[in-house]
């Protein structure tokens, strides 16, 4: 089947990461605004720290902090609401 006939998989069985550091404030920010948005759609979330994971550090010290969904890298720096509601939602 055609990649645009298939249905997205329905917000709960998503899956967002937060990739952060401690003192990030920019981190604080994106944390707040994936809580929100994954808390409104019953999506679960996580978070990693960088600073405990020398993969996640080596690949994207220089970006976070970093959102991914269901593994894919959907933004970095600054988290738009809208934006990371759509990409859970349509």
């Amino acid at each position: 089947m055609s990649p645009l006939f298939r249905r997205k998989a329905e917000p709960r069985a998503r899956l967002v990461t937060l990739i952060r550091k401690p003192g990030c404030h920019l981190c604080d920010d994106a944390q707040a605004v994936v809580g929100k948005v994954c808390g409104d759609l019953g999506v679960p979330w996580e978070t990693k720290d960088i600073t405990e994971d020398r993969e996640l550090h080596d690949r994207y010290w220089e970006q976070i902090p970093v959102v991914l969904v269901d593994g894919e890298q959907h933004t970095f720096w600054r988290v738009n609401e809208e934006r990371l509601r759509r990409a859970l939602t349509d």
